[in-house]
């Protein structure tokens, strides 16, 4: 069975950091692109970070570009988002995902990916 379990959501003070955790099972990890995408309070929900199933390739939200880093390690079904120099706008519910496909390049776009995890839960606040 299919699962993804995301672990790291905290509050946190503008300009700190954390680091979210996905841990994946049920599945080939290596052959998927995975993502992270995010939902901020009466918003919809947008991606934040992919990552292709080698990690060579990824992809940033302009929103998080120089200041989260995405990851992986498939030896350990994992995939991380660092997230640095964080705002009061990265405040959201933040979810790890897994792509319908194999992908050739990271993207996106939420209809590549068709598995979710439950979400963590991020704040930013003073």
């Amino acid at each position: 069975q299919l699962q993804l379990v995301e672990s790291g959501g905290n509050s946190v003070q503008p300009g700190g950091s954390l680091r979210l955790s996905c841990a994946a099972s049920g599945f080939t990890f290596s052959n998927y692109a995975m993502g992270w995408f995010r939902q901020a309070p009466g918003k919809e929900r947008e991606g934040v970070a992919c990552i292709t199933s080698k990690g060579g390739e990824q992809k940033y939200a302009a929103s998080a570009k120089g200041r989260f880093t995405i990851s992986r390690d498939n030896a350990k079904n994992t995939v991380y988002l660092q997230m640095d120099s964080l705002e009061p706008e990265d405040t959201g519910v933040y979810y790890c995902a897994r792509s319908r496909s194999l992908l050739a390049a990271p993207t996106l776009r939420e209809t590549d990916f068709g598995s979710w995890g439950q979400g963590t839960q991020v704040t930013v606040s003073s």
